[in-house]
């Protein structure tokens, strides 16, 4: 870790109050929560943020799981596949599903819909090069998303990117309850 954790004990009422947000939200505090108490209003903004993408919307909650543990897994972000992982089995995702995203078994799975593989494959090309998203994915992805759950994807991929950056550069460890938690993911690091 390169900063500290702001403990409960530690924190101000500003920082108080995303905390409780966050620990009603994943029935725990975090430690990604937990660096945030240095900065309140940052803090804040990240909680309304993360609540705005996991949840139902524009697209299901199961689906962008999907997409997160695709995006997080391929920039080897072992907190954010753990703790993903875990929300993914609280919301049923089965775990062979999950195991069929690492690599490219994906696109042969039985477990993925059409509609899946193609934001699956938007979700390694944004990682890869987010300029050269081909005419041919373009295509598959309006043949099964509105133009609403397509921006709705890319927000969450982009803004789980953005995540996985900003945990490991900070090195935001896993919680206790966590230890010896292994992924199922691969995680190269």
């Amino acid at each position: 870790m390169t900063v500290s954790y702001v403990e409960r004990d530690q924190a101000d009422a500003a920082t108080l109050t995303f905390y409780d947000a966050a620990e009603e939200r994943f029935q725990a505090l975090l430690n990604i929560f937990k660096v945030f108490g240095h900065t309140p209003e940052l803090g804040n903004a990240f909680t309304v943020l993360v609540m705005a993408i996991l949840k139902d919307a524009e697209l299901d909650w199961v689906t962008k799981e999907l997409l997160i543990l695709k995006a997080t897994q391929r920039n080897d972000c072992q907190y954010c596949v753990v703790q993903h992982e875990r929300l993914s089995n609280m919301l049923g995702i089965a775990d062979q599903k999950v195991a069929d995203l690492d690599g490219d078994k994906y696109h042969t799975s039985p477990h993925f819909t059409e509609g899946e593989r193609a934001l699956l494959d938007l979700t390694v090309q944004i990682g890869e090069d987010a300029n050269r998203v081909s005419k041919e994915l373009w295509d598959r992805l309006h043949a099964h998303w509105s133009e609403a759950q397509i921006v709705e994807a890319v927000f969450t991929i982009t803004t789980y990117i953005m995540i996985s950056k900003f945990g490991d550069a900070l090195g935001v460890g896993l919680e206790p309850m966590f230890e010896g938690v292994k992924p199922v993911l691969t995680i190269n690091h």
